[in-house]
């Protein structure tokens, strides 16, 4: 297991203090990104050969019975537990269902969320790769680390990581497509309503909201390109931070196995309105679409919600400032629902600085902070807030297990210049409280 060769918790708190701390390599310039971001066995290469990526397993075929006394399953999820250990992604199931080419006792279905038992004959034929509409544009990428089957990239906040309606372009997979010198994503695709695709979540795979050519409009320089890079999972768009990508399908299916048995580390960083108490904890509420904000999800107590998917996150504060007006709050993911730590946030009473879609606007957090902090600080407090256009969450650290070499990889990376801008005053701030004796730390 990834956990077994993992630094100890010790190392990785240590890490982390050392990132938000830094002071050199905040202001530093886009030329120094690289320089500015640590990784752990970041110099490993795979150690295995290189495999042939001509996007293969289009074709195959799996009939078998779902063993008599086993319990329900999706049937995406039955297949996929079958043929992943070949490098077949879920998403590539998905799409085979969704193109008529999957039976359950010979009549076909069309629905991936289809429940097979016990008895049922299942019958599948895998689809071919089709390649996507996303076109590669020169964007720069903060690359971390790369090797030929996965990439590390430190996504900015305010960029969308996949083409949906509304953000065709300037997407992280159309800068993607560019370096890999690629002209067009050939992965697999599934429909959406919304530029974050609220329908699935870090535990979905291959979520690229865009149209597909028909096979026979793309050329065959892209029908065979041999590098075809899949999102393994997502970032909200104003979330900052780590995200990996694979290369090759191989790897895609790999990957996604991780972060299905929750085994890949994902350490987040965020400023909040508010502490929360008590100042360390563990979060299960199960999550789903609020009912009267189509674009927001919501954290509920208990099973019975028909549409909640079981969720839970853990926390830790790491710094309080201005008498508990805000913390520095460290998260940790057990799993991956779509906007799991702003609506867990919010849950407990602590929305993320910046969040307005989940109630961390700039007025609540300057109704927590003004009373507590001494006059001469309110317009400089008031200015920084002011430009705050995002929840303040960073995704500070991201290790995994490589998909070909077996190495344990870890890397970190430090906030960017608006979180860390907020962060210098909020500790400028509460420092002169507590020299005064009118602050608490």
């Amino acid at each position: 297991m990834a956990a077994a060769t993992a630094p100890p918790p010790a190392a990785v708190a240590a890490t982390l203090s050392a990132l938000i701390r830094c002071q050199k390599f905040r202001r530093s310039s886009p030329r120094a990104i690289y320089a500015r971001c640590v990784s752990s066995n970041a110099s490993a290469e795979a150690a295995e050969p290189a495999e042939s990526r001509k996007g293969g397993h289009g074709g195959m075929r799996l009939e078998e019975a779902v063993p008599v006394g086993e319990g329900r399953s999706r049937i995406d999820a039955w297949i996929s537990a079958r043929l992943g250990g070949g490098g077949v992604s879920r998403a590539r199931v998905q799409a085979s269902i969704r193109a008529g080419l999957v039976a359950v006792n010979g009549r076909p279905v069309s629905k991936v969320s289809h429940t097979v038992k016990g008895g049922d004959l299942v019958s599948c034929t895998v689809s071919e790769l089709q390649p996507l509409r996303a076109e590669a544009e020169d964007i720069p990428l903060d690359i971390v680390y790369e090797d030929d089957h996965v990439l590390v990239v430190n996504k900015p906040a305010h960029m969308v990581v996949h083409p949906a309606p509304g953000n065709a372009n300037g997407t992280l997979v159309n800068a993607i497509l560019h370096h890999c010198k690629i002209s067009t994503f050939t992965c697999l695709a599934r429909s959406s309503t919304g530029d974050e695709c609220l329908d699935s979540s870090d535990d979905d795979i291959d979520v690229f909201n865009v149209d597909q050519f028909a096979t026979e409009d793309a050329s065959s320089e892209v029908r065979n390109a041999l590098v075809r890079p899949g999102i393994v999972h997502r970032l909200d768009k104003g979330t900052s931070g780590l995200l990996v990508v694979a290369k090759d399908e191989h790897s895609h299916a790999q990957l996604a196995e991780q972060f299905k048995l929750h085994t890949i580390r994902r350490v987040y960083i965020s400023l909040t309105c508010g502490v929360p108490n008590p100042n360390s904890g563990r979060i299960e509420a199960s999550i789903a679409r609020d009912p009267n904000n189509r674009i927001r999800m919501i954290a509920i107590a208990g099973s019975g919600h028909r549409y909640a998917r079981h969720a839970a996150s853990r926390y830790k504060v790491r710094e309080v400032f201005v008498g508990g007006g805000s913390a520095l709050v460290e998260w940790r993911l057990e799993t991956g629902r779509t906007h799991q730590i702003r609506a867990h946030a919010k849950y407990i009473g602590i929305p993320l600085l910046g969040d307005e879609t989940y109630g961390g606007t700039k007025s609540m957090a300057l109704s927590l902070l003004r009373p507590r902090t001494p006059s001469k600080y309110h317009s400089d407090l008031s200015n920084l807030i002011s430009k705050v256009d995002r929840p303040c969450l960073h995704a500070a650290l991201l290790g995994f297990k490589h998909p070909h070499s077996g190495k344990i990889l870890e890397f970190s990376c430090p906030p960017p210049d608006d979180f860390s801008e907020v962060l210098d005053e909020l500790r400028k701030v509460t420092s002169s409280d507590a020299q005064n004796g009118d602050g608490v730390v």
